[in-house]
């Protein structure tokens, strides 16, 4: 057994420099203020403009389809909705082959901010992927598909 009573402050380094968890943790805090800040004219803050976007389907899909999605739990979600269910943005009915189930959908007043907000999120992305090395967003993308 390890006589250590604490890390070293070296093993602090380490972790600083090295942990993967750290590092995307600070670069998805540093984007969301990005995307907070161009969509906060809008009213929008970027975990609404995403959870809008991912109920923009030719279908309403079901509460657990958007969780999985969006990687939250239901309980998460069903209150990220109340705020854009109280502006009349997105809509959640029963489904009507399961009473127990939940569709949810955007409104006409939730599409039309959509149309709004993208050309917003469109220009910003490309700043963005413009601060990386050319493939790099491609590649960027891979892995953290494959960590997610």
């Amino acid at each position: 057994m390890s006589m250590l009573t604490k890390p070293s402050f070296e093993t602090t380094l380490q972790v600083r420099d090295s942990c993967l968890c750290l590092h995307v943790q600070r670069a998805a805090r540093a984007l969301a203020r990005r995307f907070d800040d161009v969509l906060r004219p809008l009213g929008l803050t970027n975990g609404q403009f995403s959870l809008m976007m991912s109920l923009n389907r030719p279908e309403p899909p079901g509460m657990a389809a958007v969780a999985s999605v969006l990687a939250m739990d239901r309980t998460t979600l069903t209150a990220a909705l109340k705020p854009l269910q109280r502006r009349g943005l997105v809509k959640v009915a029963a489904d009507a082959k399961d009473r127990r189930s939940r569709l949810l959908g955007l409104t006409a007043k939730g599409r039309s901010l959509l149309v709004r907000a993208v050309p917003v999120w469109q220009r910003t992305h490309l700043e963005i992927e413009g601060l990386l090395h050319d493939g790099e967003p491609d590649r960027l993308r891979k892995n953290l598909r494959a960590l997610s």
